[in-house]
């Protein structure tokens, strides 16, 4: 986190408010479908104290993807259930190369910063060693003669 503290009042797209009554309504859904939808594992409401259902804004949209999927693309619940499997793992997965991607800048940052650092320890009275070029030699070689 950033160093701020959350305010736990504070509603978000994962804060689970609406009652399966209300979802529903939000959904275009019947209630019994919601209650489907949860056994079979499409959609996840977090559970109160007595049970009940409690849907985010999140499961409202999830449960208007899944009615689209399988009324306008004839999907049956199963292939929904595993596009929306295969949904979360992208997800994780971009998460994931995010992250790793971060750590990467981060220790790139710090081998050029230890780069500048050795570079800047360098000794300046010192001429470097220059490696001799070849072809700038002069060879004389006469081969000798045999006495006659």
């Amino acid at each position: 986190m950033d160093g701020r503290r959350r305010n736990p009042y504070q509603l978000t797209d994962e804060t689970p408010v609406y009652v399966i009554s209300v979802a529903a309504q939000l959904s275009g859904l019947h209630p019994q479908t919601l209650r489907q939808y949860d056994r079979l594992g499409l959609v996840s409401p977090d559970r109160t104290a007595g049970r009940g259902r409690r849907y985010s804004a999140r499961d409202i949209e999830l449960l208007r993807t899944v009615q689209a999927l399988s009324q306008d693309e004839g999907i049956n619940l199963a292939g929904i259930k595993r596009i929306i499997e295969l949904e979360n793992q992208v997800a994780a997965l971009q998460q994931r190369v995010a992250e790793l991607s971060a750590a990467v800048d981060g220790a790139a940052a710090v081998l050029q910063q230890r780069e500048a650092q050795v570079h800047a320890s360098y000794r300046r009275d010192l001429v470097p060693y220059q490696p001799p070029v070849p072809g700038n030699a002069l060879v004389v070689w006469r081969p000798k003669r045999p006495q006659d």
